[in-house]
């Protein structure tokens, strides 16, 4: 019997999950598919574990704390180093038009790049510090320039680290 896979759904440990919940769903469009019960007081989002989906992506955040009285605040900063490896590549056909809406709802993007090996992203933090990239194939004029471009970074550096006679 073959191993037969739909998907993946990455599970992250989240700060605060309502802070959480509205950075994906109201900045990103990712619709809530289910959640746990909701943990009392006023806010709408107050989940322990949600399920997110956006188009064929998903995602479930999950809070890192049982209960409020539990969350430092500040948030630990060794608590986002534990993320500092964790790079989150979602398929985005249309990486112009996508930079370009994001930037309208006020999230921080970086402009549109392609790199060396043939893809064309954008990348911007989730509030736990999760780094996210909505990338597509580059066409491959664009390709072409973004090696060219480097190699003649690479060459500048080169020469600037050279010792001159």
């Amino acid at each position: 019997m073959a191993l037969n896979l739909k998907g993946l759904c990455p599970l992250l440990g989240v700060y605060d999950m309502p802070s959480s919940i509205r950075f994906y769903r109201d900045k990103l469009d990712f619709e809530m598919v289910s959640h746990s019960p909701h943990r009392g007081g006023d806010d709408p989002d107050r989940f322990h574990w949600c399920w997110l989906r956006h188009g064929d992506t998903d995602i479930m955040l999950n809070s890192d704390y049982e209960f409020d009285e539990e969350r430092p605040v500040p948030p630990d900063p060794k608590r986002s180093g534990r993320y500092a490896g964790v790079v989150l590549y979602f398929g985005c056909p249309d990486v112009e038009g996508a930079y370009a809406e994001l930037r309208s709802r006020g999230v921080e993007v970086s402009a549109p790049k392609v790199e060396r090996y043939g893809m064309k992203g954008i990348s911007l933090r989730d509030p736990d510090g999760f780094l996210l990239i909505f990338h597509w194939q580059a066409t491959e004029e664009e390709t072409a320039a973004a090696r060219k471009k480097q190699a003649t970074e690479e060459e500048t550096e080169a020469a600037r680290k050279t010792p001159s006679s």
